[in-house]
């Protein structure tokens, strides 16, 4: 078994090597990459991207990202291309193939078959003097000094300066496309990071119950009002339907322990006359962003000046958006 100084300077180790080759995958970025970004942009087509081994898992991850920030494209894995998957290859579409070394079996067999049918290749290559290197369309240089592994074998490096070069590109192309937020919401729909992105707050308000008291109430009703709602919190309307204050759990709270007697007391004593608040489109996320900041727990909820409904925090969690 290593020492404990030994295991942590071997996982600082790869790192420095891992995040060295970027780096110098960022000095290597050149004309070459500008010109996959436009050819891209303007094919009418989709991005294949293609490689063999450790290649591959990179190839199925930067196809992941294409396809999530609005750039359409495929995976062929390079050995099962050879045996039909060629046929997948569409005359408009541009070829982006990995190797760490340009000169694999697969890779050999591949290239001339995708050049004969007159698609861009694109090769993302870690040696430039390699028969993918010569014979791509376009080169993108992600050459780095050695793997982590110990026996220079293991692909770890290299790996990850093509991760990284994948994810420039995604991110140019995104960035060309002015790919914005609404766009992002219709790729991830599920999960907490889709209902960040398309959940709004008027979504919320509609599953709760809607408590309002008038100003003029009184504070049995206001007792009332919100036990049978279950929000801890009641908006005091007036007569067209605008919020003029909010009754919270609290607000009663404190009323009792100020007042000897409650006779006579109206919904008007004990709200709060500036309640935080929120427009019906917002999105969900906003709404945490102002109950987090104001350390409340409901947020009212209005159609432009009028009465909507109430979020309470729990709706947040249950939805997944903290």
């Amino acid at each position: 078994m290593k020492s404990k100084k030994y295991i942590i300077q071997s996982a600082i180790s790869t790192l420095e090597l891992e995040a060295a080759a970027i780096l110098n995958v960022a000095k290597n970025i050149n004309d070459d990459f500008e010109k996959v970004v436009s050819t891209i942009l303007q094919c009418d087509g989709r991005v294949i991207v293609t490689g063999i081994g450790k290649s591959a898992i990179i190839a199925q991850k930067i196809v992941a990202t294409f396809n999530s920030t609005g750039t359409p494209a495929i995976f062929m894995h390079a050995a099962d291309a050879i045996h039909g998957d060629l046929g997948m290859i569409q005359r408009n579409d541009v070829i982006i193939c990995l190797s760490k070394s340009g000169n694999t079996p697969e890779i050999k067999v591949l290239v001339p078959l995708l050049k004969s049918a007159g698609n861009k290749l694109v090769g993302m290559v870690g040696e430039l003097e390699s028969f993918l290197a010569e014979q791509a369309d376009l080169v993108l240089d992600t050459s780095f000094e050695k793997e982590a592994c110990p026996h220079n074998l293991a692909p770890t490096t290299s790996t990850t300066a093509q991760l990284a070069l994948g994810d420039a590109l995604a991110i140019c192309l995104l960035e060309c496309r002015e790919f914005n937020e609404s766009d992002f919401a219709k790729y991830h729909p599920g999960g907490s990071l889709g209902k960040k992105l398309y959940l709004k707050a008027k979504d919320l308000a509609l599953s709760n119950e809607k408590p309002s008291i008038s100003p003029a109430a009184t504070v049995k009703d206001v007792l009332i009002e919100i036990s049978k709602n279950r929000l801890g919190a009641v908006a005091v309307v007036d007569e067209l339907e605008q919020v003029v204050g909010v009754i919270t759990d609290g607000d009663i709270r404190r009323m009792l322990e100020n007042n000897m007697s409650i006779a006579g007391l109206k919904a008007e004593d004990i709200m709060g006359k500036q309640p935080k608040s929120i427009q019906a489109d917002a999105l969900a996320v906003e709404a945490l962003h102002i109950i987090k900041e104001n350390n409340i727990t409901q947020l009212l909820v209005l159609q432009q000046n009028t009465y909507f409904g109430i979020i309470h925090l729990h709706d947040l969690l249950n939805e997944g958006i903290v």
